[in-house]
């Protein structure tokens, strides 16, 4: 249990090192003091910098694959509550991480390799949901309940909705905030209005 909780420490210290100064900015030596361990201990369950950075990574990489498809693929729901939880469920994780998109964007620009990775983790957290997700729209289609869509268009739709906000919320913030008030009402306008515009684009009847 405490190896574990140890672990944990660090991983949560590397975590805000890493999104606040990126992988070649970031220090081993930081991420210790704020774990409250030492460099040697660090270094015993990690080994090395690029270890430590890959296990943030990719767990949070993962985290953001998985934060929608929870939802969409509970049959219990309606499908288009399915796809309004799966958005809000994305939007949601988004802005509890708010940093997580810009990080994620700027490794990937840094170090092509993290690109490959990216794909991977990406593809195998969303493979076998794409496939299934565009079965029940097609059902859901052939019933004449939405329009004819892919599945694969449609996340796409609903995650660039998302995380556009967050990367570009310092300019964002900055045009709304005279019309919202605080950063709260802007982050629930945002979050309706994605969903809505996600919920028409399924309307049977558009052109």
């Amino acid at each position: 249990m405490e190896s574990s909780n140890t672990e944990q420490n660090i991983l949560q210290a590397a975590e805000r090192e890493f999104l606040d100064k990126g992988f070649a900015g970031a220090k081993t030596t930081s991420i210790a003091a704020a774990a409250g361990v030492t460099h040697t201990m660090l270094h015993y369950y990690f080994r090395t910098k690029e270890n430590l950075f890959n296990k943030v990574y990719e767990q949070k990489v993962a985290l953001l694959a998985h934060s929608v498809s929870g939802f969409m693929l509970d049959s219990k729901l309606s499908l288009r509550l399915r796809i309004q939880r799966g958005i809000e469920a994305h939007f949601d994780f988004l802005s509890a991480n708010p940093d997580l998109p810009r990080f994620v964007i700027n490794e990937i620009i840094s170090n092509p390799q993290r690109l490959q990775n990216f794909r991977e983790t990406i593809a195998m957290a969303t493979g076998a949901f794409l496939q299934h997700f565009q079965e029940d729209l097609d059902e859901a289609a052939d019933r004449g309940e939405i329009r004819r869509i892919c599945a694969l268009n449609l996340l796409l739709d609903a995650v660039s909705l998302n995380v556009f906000l967050f990367i570009m919320f310092p300019i964002a913030e900055a045009v709304t905030l005279p019309v919202y008030g605080t950063r709260e009402a802007l982050l629930a306008a945002r979050r309706t209005e994605n969903v809505q515009v996600i919920l028409y684009r399924l309307l049977p009847n558009l052109p």
